[in-house]
């Protein structure tokens, strides 16, 4: 829960930031967003969950 929440923080600072200069429009960002509104409620939502999970663990396990 935790990452999924941060990574919607970060994903919609990503979108304000875009929508500020100028690199997307409301129009496309409506839209972006709006498709991963129905997306989550389709049947790929747990492969991709699962998918950015294993991103997430495989980050966390790098050490330096």
């Amino acid at each position: 829960m935790a990452i999924s929440l941060s990574v919607v923080v970060l994903l919609a600072i990503i979108l304000v930031v875009m929508i500020r200069g100028g690199s997307i429009k409301a129009g496309p960002a409506i839209v972006a967003v709006l498709f991963g509104f129905f997306l989550a409620s389709t049947g790929m939502a747990p492969s991709i969950n699962r998918f950015l999970d294993s991103i997430a663990d495989t980050i966390n396990s790098i050490s330096f």
